[in-house]
């Protein structure tokens, strides 16, 4: 399994959860050339800092998905994990979300009609969907909500673009900036993606008083902690 988180302390969060943060408990850090640097290995469990943005995000996870089919070990899994902004009131801070699907929400054109997705314009999609099985059992393991997760260029900072994302899709539960690069990269692969979420802060006016990082991050921490036996028991090949 693949693990991309968009900064290092997330990839820290994460790894914390599997007991792999130091050398000395039975760490590796990978040297490949394919690898961002400081990327960690865990048994089948590798916690890479992907960077933030969904183009980075992609090429990141785009090398070591590369590097593990040049070595002959292929992923069974991506999944895309870090902290995120909530819409209020369904995803409240502090709490976890997982993916039903993955959306490029600003990918697209501009008209005198509105806004346009890239697949409105014929050009590619703009939507990633997760094993349905699999993200159940995350959800319910987690104790998380399932909805769409957004993910956006530009992180939203007025209520009314909070609003414009809310119309456009409904189900949105949160939004951020590295999902759908990684879930391109792991399509391109033809590697299942999820992506779990802990919410830092509501999408709307930015308040960085309203952030609360530290609390999403250890919310983030103790749900890998619940994930490893859900992953470990589904088999993507029997779907």
């Amino acid at each position: 399994m693949l693990v991309a988180t968009a900064v290092s302390v997330e990839r820290d969060a994460v790894a914390a959860a599997f007991g792999a943060l130091s050398l000395e408990a039975g760490d590796e850090v990978l040297g490949d050339p394919f690898r961002p640097s400081g990327t960690t290995a865990h048994g089948g469990i590798e916690v890479i800092a992907a960077g933030v943005g969904p183009a980075l995000a992609a090429a990141s996870t785009a090398s070591v998905l590369t590097a593990a089919a040049l070595h002959g070990t292929p992923y069974d899994l991506v999944v895309s994990a870090g902290i995120g902004g909530g819409f209020q009131p369904g995803a409240s801070v502090g709490s976890l979300v997982v993916a039903e699907e993955i959306v490029a929400a600003d990918l697209g054109a501009e008209t005198d009609e509105g806004f346009l997705s890239v697949t409105e314009l014929g050009f590619g999609t703009v939507r990633h969907h997760p094993p349905a099985d699999l993200v159940r059992l995350v959800a319910d393991a987690l104790g998380a909500r399932a909805g769409a997760v957004l993910t956006v260029s530009t992180v939203t900072g007025t209520a009314e673009r909070a609003a414009v994302l809310r119309e456009r899709h409904p189900t949105a539960l949160a939004e951020a900036m590295e999902g759908f690069g990684v879930a391109e990269a792991a399509a391109a692969h033809g590697v299942p993606v999820l992506e779990v979420r802990a919410i830092s802060n509501p999408v709307g006016p930015r308040d960085r008083a309203a952030w609360r990082v530290p609390e999403a991050l250890v919310a983030l921490t103790e749900g890998f902690g619940k994930l490893l036996p859900v992953l470990e028991s589904w088999n993507r090949h029997d779907q």
